[in-house]
């Protein structure tokens, strides 16, 4: 034990009288430390942060018709093969050709709350619908029209068994809705009017079909394939796609991220090690005096060795500690200015780190170590 004690306080006496130096090579390890530390968290964490953002573009998954009749007991079948706390949203549409003020308009029956889940790049001036008896007009439609939030709208439709009599008495079946807001997406939703699908089965007559589903998951690629894979096994009466544009730039987006965090950390942990190796150096040749006076009284090239390389370690263990620390604010501060939400903490990171630190330290102080040894005392004691 008081073997032990005098070891570290051999050490520690060390460290103290070259203060400005470690210090310098101390600075380099926990920044070192900090980098390897928080982009490691941020690489780890970023694709649960860039698969929230990608969320805001839109569906990644649609689910169609297989089998001639699809209804919404078919789209909560295959949306029951995903988990729930990946499954962000599902929005069910259905189309109808219907006029307003006597012109044909697509109108799409849906869940509001589930379109709303999975396309939240849609903006409303106005309101969502909320209830049955409201609708949300595109605003091609809302500017051809001249309509306004607030207003009541009348909605007619010609059921299909009276488009084939040939009476001419047959009435449209009609709805009066309420304008609840005006959608503006810049694409082909801005032509459409939105109602739930409540009403559009009362302006039809007819209940329980549906065109197709948007299905916003939160998963990467591997995982969204083997959802749609499983999907079309379980559950004959679905087609399950995958939206490429939206999977490929997620995968493409998060390979390149990811490949960048690698390669930062990387050249900053060689120049931690090239830091570390020069400072090392200076204490080496600093201490040719000492190391000679201790080799001409017998002092062996292990015992020096275990000297530097402990001090080594211990600079190591104390800037990993630090690192570990920063390095969690450090990719704390980055989610949340880049991805606008908190990162989680990766408990273990903080062995990992430190035993980097200590492993990086250890390499970088082994070439100032061997010369060390090589310090002949003869030499170094005659002033040469």
């Amino acid at each position: 034990m008081k073997k032990r004690q005098m070891y570290m306080r051999m050490i520690t006496a060390s460290l103290m009288r070259r203060r400005s130096r470690m210090l310098v090579a101390l600075l380099s390890i926990a920044i070192g430390a900090t980098v390897l530390s928080g982009l490691i968290t941020i690489y780890y964490d970023v694709p649960r942060q860039m698969g929230a953002q990608f969320r805001n573009y839109g569906a990644n998954m649609i689910l169609t018709d297989a089998d001639g009749s699809f209804t919404l007991s078919d789209m909560q079948q295959g949306t029951a093969v995903i988990p729930a706390d990946a499954l962000v949203g599902a929005a069910p549409y259905r189309y109808e050709n219907v006029r307003i003020h006597e012109q044909p308009i697509v109108a799409a029956g849906t869940d509001m709350a589930g379109a709303r889940a999975t396309s939240p790049f849609w903006r409303v001036e106005g309101e969502w619908c909320s209830a049955d008896g409201q609708i949300l007009v595109g605003a091609n439609v809302a500017e051809s029209f001249r309509l306004k939030a607030g207003e009541m709208l009348t909605v007619s439709y010609t059921p299909e068994t009276a488009q084939t009599q040939e009476d001419e008495t047959v009435l449209d079946n009609t709805i009066d809705l309420e304008i609840t807001g005006v959608l503006d997406t810049g694409g082909p939703e801005e032509d459409y009017v939105y109602m739930s699908l409540a009403d559009l089965e009362t302006l039809t007559g007819e209940s329980g079909t549906i065109d197709v589903a948007e299905l916003s998951v939160s998963a990467n690629a591997d995982e969204l394939s083997s959802y749609v894979d499983r999907i079309n096994a379980s559950v004959p009466a679905v087609k399950a796609h995958l939206v490429k544009r939206v999977t490929a730039s997620e995968t493409t987006v998060l390979s390149k991220l990811q490949a960048l965090v690698l390669l930062v950390t990387i050249v900053v942990l060689a120049l931690t090690m090239i830091c570390v190796a020069t400072t090392m150096t200076a204490v080496v040749t600093e201490r040719r005096k000492e190391i000679g006076l201790r080799k001409a009284i017998g002092a062996s090239d292990r015992s020096i060795i275990g000297e530097f390389l402990g001090e080594s370690m211990m600079l190591g263990g104390i800037g990993g500690v630090l690192g570990v620390v920063l390095g969690y604010v450090f990719a704390q501060q980055v989610s949340i200015n880049v991805f606008s939400s908190s990162i989680r903490f990766q408990w273990l990171l903080v062995p990992i780190t430190i035993l980097v630190s200590i492993l990086v330290t250890g390499l970088s102080s082994l070439l100032p170590i061997r010369s060390a040894t090589e310090v002949d005392p003869a030499l170094v004691l005659k002033g040469e």
